[in-house]
């Protein structure tokens, strides 16, 4: 019976046919670009698809390279066991949206650059450059490991699918169409794996509605259970999700992830015009709503279905990462095709961010570190250049997904250092569009000091994990299950494998420093980046006045409002000036009809 524990089903033949069916699809679109723009090779073709995209294409990509398959698991199992706090990041998408369209895009369009770290040299120097983009490459070829490797680890425990079986063809496939169709492909491809995600979470939530009896039941189950609390005012930063961490600190993580990383920051700059790049981050903002409220939905479906029986605490599942995988085999194992939809929806989000973190790490490799040095490549060897990176970057990926396999509990600490590399190179972006003082020296010292606080809390953090009364799991029961096993898992994020357990022994910092929300890191990292830098940079001279190119700075008319404020002036203007003119046609012509009068009316005395 649903929702009462025990074993579930496992994948039938026809789910099968649907995952394969959506592997080869994504295959199939890769295949597709790769033959259609076979008579244009270029590196920009390859790399920015020729700068020709869409909004809408290019805004589905952007919801999908984020919207990962740790995603589509994790943050239903948020709002089962923390409630719906989370849901708060619409605002956050919001914030961040805003912000990348009317202060990075502009700059990053005018600058006409591919790879994102190229500004780090116009504006400061190029070891600077070379280290952020040495640090970006690390950061996300860990993260991309890891994307393969957690939704991989949790459905291989629910459906029976081969662990490694999977981990090897996701990186096959993605290595396969990015090397043969470059960005257009990874594109179309996140086209259609963002619509499965979707079509994913549609297929959990109506059959709960069917199960249940309806929504309402479903958003009364969840009120009942204090799921529906969502709104906490506490200013508290060591409080894990309020409206504070979420909405400030939470944007400002968003931020860094969509306005400086290569993977984001690559798909606007391919769009044709600049309107179609900030109309891209508008479209992807309602993506990022749609599909985190049908995330939370699944969720809220998923708390009813278990509100008497916790599969977690039954002993059931083992990770918290399971949930959602064990829901859909237990309530859709019925309707063959269906488990294997949203398996394929799970890993189109996988596959989504692998591919595009592979083709970010061709770009800013190619753009940084080989282009600058072998200045004669001719085009056919740019263009092997470029398929060969992208097999070697996949291969690494399945490598970090396989070191990830030893990490254990580590999986949540990797992720953490995800955005506490974003949050320096945030202020370093921000320090240097804002403020003409800050040198390079300034820049690079901030930097070094954000990453090594944010580090520094990051990892503490992971060794100490918060308590309970920082991170407020909600109560979950058993008293409906067939059997219990007395078991109890705990998690400190939204998107984690076990956790470690608290050490016997605490430090003084463990309760205060180290518990810091994890929403406030980036936030950390860019603020002390920016005032370090600044105060380096007047102390080694940034004060003196040094002309620089006004396009690497942010503009006043680079604001929507301002631009459009602008042009509401010139059209005044123009509209003045018109006036004006045909008031003086006017008098021109009353004059002239008065001489006619006047020469009329002597002749009639004559």
């Amino acid at each position: 019976m649903v929702g009462t524990g025990g074993p579930v089903a496992t994948f039938s033949v026809w789910d099968y046919v649907v995952f394969a069916g959506t592997i080869l699809g994504a295959s199939g679109i890769g295949l597709f670009q790769a033959i259609r723009g076979r008579k244009e090779s270029s590196n920009a073709e390859f790399l920015l698809g020729g700068r020709q995209m869409t909004a809408v294409p290019v805004a589905m990509s952007l919801t999908a390279s984020f919207m990962s398959g740790i995603t589509v698991i994790g943050t239903p199992a948020e709002a089962y066991r923390f409630g719906t706090a989370f849901w708060l990041f619409g605002f956050s998408y919001t914030i961040m949206s805003a912000i990348t369209a009317e202060i990075f895009v502009p700059l990053f369009y005018r600058l006409g650059i591919t790879s994102a770290y190229e500004y780090l040299e116009l504006r400061f120097s190029r070891p600077i450059r070379i280290i952020g983009t040495s640090m970006y490459i690390v950061q996300t070829a860990l993260y991309t490991g890891l994307v393969i490797y957690a939704p991989a680890l949790a459905l291989n425990q629910i459906t029976g699918l081969d662990l490694w079986g999977v981990l090897v063809a996701t990186g096959a496939v993605c290595i396969l169409y990015c090397t043969l169709g470059g960005l257009k492909a990874v594109i179309w491809t996140d086209v259609l794996q963002m619509v499965i995600m979707l079509a994913g979470f549609v297929a959990v939530i109506a059959r709960g509605a069917v199960l249940q009896g309806g929504l309402t039941k479903i958003w009364e189950d969840s009120d009942q259970g204090g799921r529906l609390e969502a709104f906490d005012f506490d200013p508290n930063p060591l409080k894990r999700h309020t409206f504070w961490t979420i909405v400030v600190g939470g944007s400002i993580m968003w931020v860094s992830i969509y306005s400086i990383n290569q993977s984001q920051v690559q798909r606007y700059i391919s769009c044709k015009t600049l309107g179609h790049a900030k109309m891209s981050l508008y479209v992807n903002m309602v993506g990022l709503w749609v599909t985190v409220s049908l995330a939370m939905f699944s969720g809220l479906t998923m708390y009813s279905i278990y509100k008497n029986c916790d599969p977690l605490t039954n002993g059931d599942i083992g990770t918290p990462d399971q949930l959602l995988p064990y829901l859909v085999m237990d309530i859709l194992a019925d309707f063959p095709g269906i488990p294997g939809l949203f398996v394929a929806a799970a890993y189109s989000g996988t596959l989504s961010t692998v591919s595009s973190s592979i083709n970010a790490l061709v770009a800013v490799t190619v753009e940084d570190f080989i282009l600058p040095v072998c200045k004669n490549l001719t085009q056919r060897q740019t263009t092997w250049m470029n398929m060969g990176l992208s097999v070697f970057f996949g291969a690494l990926c399945i490598g970090m997904a396989g070191v990830a396999s030893l990490m254990g509990s580590i999986l949540q600490a990797a992720l953490s250092i995800f955005g506490m590399i974003s949050g320096p190179l945030l202020g370093l972006y921000l320090s240097g569009m804002l403020f003409r003082t800050t040198n390079s020296v300034g820049g690079l010292v901030g930097m070094i000091i954000g990453l090594v606080l944010t580090l520094w809390v990051g990892i503490g953090g992971q060794i100490y994990p918060p308590t309970t009364d920082k991170t407020n799991p909600l109560s979950l029961s058993t008293i409906g299950c067939n059997s219990t096993m007395g078991q109890n898992f705990t998690t400190a994020a939204p998107w984690t494998s076990p956790v470690p357990t608290q050490p016997d022994i605490r430090p003084a910092l463990a309760d205060s420093w180290y518990s810091l929300s994890y929403v406030y890191l980036s936030l950390l990292g860019a603020l002390t980046t920016i005032v370090s830098g600044l105060l380096v940079s007047m102390i080694t001279g940034g004060c003196k006045q040094e002309k620089r190119n006004p396009d690497l700075f942010v503009k006043k008319s680079d604001l929507f409002c301002f631009s459009w404020c602008s042009k509401s002036e010139e059209s005044e203007v123009k509209e003045k000036d018109l006036k004006d003119f045909n008031m003086g046609v006017a008098n021109v012509s009353v004059k002239h009809a008065d001489m006619m009068t006047t020469d009329v009316e002597k002749s009639t005395k004559l």
